[in-house]
């Protein structure tokens, strides 16, 4: 078993109205909070979107190895909607920041702990909601990170980065 490769690594958490990104050190031991984007399309993500656009260039400005993304599975290891539209998110991401990689990684229950965490640590409600996607966030990197540690190899699925082929009949 190898070690953890060295660079950083961006945990994004995909919500229907935020994003949350995390960025790990370049040890990749730690995650940390970086923003918290709003989302600007809703259901269909596009690469000119201004969150996917802004991600791209905190992936660009930390010269990330690869991005983590949740996946949010039921707790009986299913997925529904919100998975299809984290999958989604991952492939214009994915397209949008090639030649670096995209993983989808589980995240069950991660945005329940970021909650958890903020209440414990006194943060109250209404400013929960400002932070609890960058929370969320660095939750999903880390469990990625530790992942990666204690197995040697990188965490969840890799996302592919095919261009959309144009349809017929359309210019």
């Amino acid at each position: 078993m190898r070690g953890p490769r060295l660079g950083v690594r961006i945990g994004v958490d995909v919500g229907s109205v935020r994003v949350g990104v995390a960025r790990s050190d370049p040890s990749g031991l730690l995650a940390t909070p970086v923003a918290t984007l709003a989302r600007t399309a809703g259901d269909l993500p596009d690469e000119q979107d201004a969150d996917v656009v802004t991600l791209a260039g905190i992936v660009h400005d930390e010269a990330a190895i690869e991005v983590v993304v949740g996946l949010p599975r039921t707790l009986a290891g299913g997925e529904g909607a919100a998975a299809a539209k984290a999958r989604q998110y991952a492939a214009v991401l994915a397209r949008r920041i090639a030649p670096v990689a995209v993983r989808l990684v589980d995240e069950r229950l991660t945005t329940v702990d970021a909650h958890r965490a903020l209440r414990e640590s006194g943060v109250a409600g209404r400013r929960q909601r400002a932070v609890v996607d960058q929370a969320a966030a660095v939750i999903i990197l880390q469990s990625a990170l530790d992942e990666e540690r204690s197995t040697g190899r990188p965490p969840g699925s890799p996302v592919a980065h095919k261009r959309r082929k144009p349809r017929q009949g359309r210019e």
